[in-house]
């Protein structure tokens, strides 16, 4: 038996089943769905099995009936099964009944969105606060209490232990795997994906090269907000052939219904304080190992500067895919809170905060992240004048960095290492 990584989605699975009765559990393959939810299951049924399939299909209502909480597995394969659920539901509300997980929306979506009966929660890959990478020293939920207190702690984690992480994968399956193995499972899940399960989407195929082309051009943009047509003429092959925008507007949706594309929407506060804001998404594979292999990028290709250019981007891919690992850290933190990750630019691109992170009363914690293990002023003026701005809304400013110290500066910005966020 391998040891299970525990994950900060495992509270909130706790938490939402002592109140609900039905809990779907989202996210693409292999981020540890069916591992964290057979653990608090008492029966687990694998909808993916074509045994199991074929009594839902004849008795949806067969696959109900057990020990609770009952586990369904890849639900979307026999998609009657959320209306079925739905109703026993509204019969019998009592909490820790079902479990639901799904690597994908299914094909022939339920009649009904099964809100107010079934509850969804978001599982993504490792951040690096489930990786155990060094020893957090700054608790992510104060800084979104606007606590504002000291900031301390100190880390050996350097730059090539970062590009390792992102190379690595958060994916629990291939953590403990390197070098060429670890490629050729990478590979083949992105292989995967545009072999087997965009046709299981009902999206078809005709050109799989085209379909990683254009993956790979999405890779290229990471951390940016590119235009879509910028990623579309990027995708070609050199020959002039470039898809038409209802294909690659096919490619787009069904790789967000597989959930291997996490866009960052753009934050428009409700109140006009900032002027014209950008609200193109920032650009997101659920995990930057999916991107770095994409790009065929190794650690020693990342640190010596090597990768492709889609602007709007400053600098190497290497800052983009440590702020795409950021980002993933960020968003498991923030989820957990109840609060929502989102990006700010204003339209000709004069400020950009790279996250912004909202609680439900809707004041924000200001993240910017930087590779780099020193933080001057030019590295904190769009901090400064979004604070300027927000004033009591904005609960704090920070700085995630490369660095070993973490720190208060004189402007009141925290900055913090990567490796020193925690929960």
């Amino acid at each position: 038996m391998k040891e299970y990584i525990g994950r900060v989605v495992d509270g909130e699975i706790t938490d939402l089943l002592s109140g609900v009765a039905a809990l779907a559990i989202e996210g693409p393959k292999g981020v540890g769905k069916t591992e964290t939810a057979t653990r608090v299951a008492a029966t687990t049924r694998e909808m993916d099995d074509p045994a199991i399939k074929a009594i839902g299909e004849a008795d949806v209502r067969q696959l109900l009936v057990g020990k609770k909480p009952i586990l369904l597995d890849e639900w979307q394969h026999v998609p009657a099964v959320w209306d079925a659920l739905r109703r026993q539901v509204d019969r019998d509300s009592s909490p820790n009944q079902f479990i639901l997980t799904g690597s994908a929306s299914p094909l022939t979506p339920p009649t009904h969105s099964g809100a107010g009966r079934i509850v969804t929660v978001r599982m993504r890959p490792l951040g690096l606060t489930e990786r155990k990478v060094g020893s957090p020293t700054v608790s992510f939920s104060e800084l979104l209490r606007g606590e504002k207190g000291p900031i301390s702690g100190s880390t050996q984690v350097d730059l090539q232990r970062y590009v390792a992480e992102i190379v690595q994968s958060g994916f629990p399956g291939v953590r403990n795997l390197r070098g060429r193995p670890l490629r050729a499972q990478l590979e083949g899940y992105l292989m995967r994906v545009v072999d087997r399960d965009l046709p299981e989407l009902g999206l078809r195929v005709r050109n799989p090269e085209g379909v990683k082309r254009w993956m790979s051009a999405y890779a290229a943009a990471t951390a940016t907000t590119a235009t879509y047509e910028a990623i579309r003429d990027a995708s070609t092959a050199g020959d002039g052939l470039t898809p038409a925008k209802t294909t690659v507007q096919a490619y787009r949706d069904a790789l967000q219904r597989l959930w291997v594309i996490d866009p960052l929407p753009a934050w428009i506060p409700s109140y006009n304080l900032l002027g014209e804001l950008s609200q193109p998404p920032k650009h997101y594979l659920v995990d930057p190992a999916l991107a770095s292999s994409l790009l065929g990028l190794s650690s020693e290709a990342l640190l010596s500067g090597e990768g492709p250019t889609l602007k709007p981007r400053q600098g190497t891919i290497l800052g983009n895919l440590f702020e795409s690992l950021v980002a993933l850290t960020v968003r498991v933190l923030a989820q957990s809170l109840e609060a929502e990750v989102k990006h700010l630019r204003t339209k000709r691109g004069e400020r950009e905060i790279d996250l912004i992170v909202e609680r439900r009363d809707k004041k924000i914690l200001a993240i910017e992240v930087k590779l780099s293990s020193s933080i001057g002023d030019e590295d904190v003026r769009h901090l400064l004048w979004l604070k300027k701005k927000m004033g009591k809304q904005l609960l704090d400013s920070v700085v995630i960095s490369t660095g070993s110290q973490a720190y208060r500066r004189a402007d009141g910005v925290a900055v913090v290492p990567a490796a020193l966020l925690g929960e």
